[in-house]
């Protein structure tokens, strides 16, 4: 059995657009080798690309400001939220449940004001987050002559269960699902439904060597050289369920 590390960057400074994360995430320790995952909370990365927006610059619509008062929301963030948005599937007790323009389902489409960059400010997701990942991926092996794999995480809620963990929104050079449909198990039966969804787990796992509000974005996960891909594969967008499958929402 192999062994599993994650550290936060400690010495990260506040991450404002512009910034550029290779350079530090260089400097804040220990060069990441070929093997190991950097993971870094979406919002470092969001902020990094200007994906934010002054509440004071939306102007809602009819409908942000009809779901704004049934919800008690301010019709202004309900605005960046349709915005991000292809289809509202439910609103229910001051939660919006959306499919965004990425194909995720997730609460609010991931626009919220913790951790912004100043006061009534709203923090989006990354506009394309595989192919962030697949530049900062590129820019560290650039800097440092390694290429270690990148996730960009946020956390989601969970349909049936209590409480969120981080999920890999986007994915560079990690295999994003692990199939293990077709090959045995232990007693030589045959898997026909196991498919695990690596870039999630390892997300999760990284969530737990930072807290919340420990302004640690990025983590080094080692320990999973098996899962780290030459090439940057097809991304987060793997994990997403074709809408012809969901048999949910």
């Amino acid at each position: 059995m192999g062994a599993l590390s994650a550290r936060a960057l400690s010495d990260l400074p506040e991450i404002s657009e512009g910034s550029d994360l290779a350079t530090l995430v260089l400097a804040a320790g220990e060069a990441p080798g070929d093997q190991d995952i950097v993971v870094v909370a979406h919002k470092a990365v969001s902020k990094a690309e200007g994906r934010v927006r002054a509440l004071g610059s939306i102007e809602p619509s009819a409908r942000a400001l009809e779901l704004g008062a049934a919800h008690d929301k301010d019709p202004r963030h309900v605005q960046a939220i349709l915005d991000e948005s292809v289809e509202l599937i439910r609103a229910e007790r001051g939660v919006l449940i959306v499919r965004t323009r990425h194909g995720f389902i997730c609460a609010n489409a991931g626009v919220d004001e913790s951790n912004a960059p100043g006061e009534e400010v709203l923090v989006l997701l990354p506009d394309d987050p595989d192919r962030s990942a697949r530049l900062l991926r590129a820019r560290l092996r650039e800097l440092s002559g390694h290429a270690p794999a990148v996730l960009i995480t946020d956390s989601f809620g969970r349909a049936w269960r209590l409480g969120q963990l981080d999920t890999a929104i986007g994915c560079a050079g990690l295999l994003a699902l692990d199939d293990w449909r077709g090959r045995h198990d232990r007693r030589g039966r045959e898997l026909h439904a196991s498919i695990i969804a690596t870039a999630d787990a390892v997300a999760a796992a990284a969530d737990l060597a930072r807290t919340k509000d420990s302004g640690e974005p990025v983590v080094i996960v080692s320990g999973l050289g098996q899962h780290v891909q030459r090439d940057d594969g097809p991304g987060a967008v793997a994990l997403i369920r074709p809408r012809e499958e969901d048999l949910f929402s």
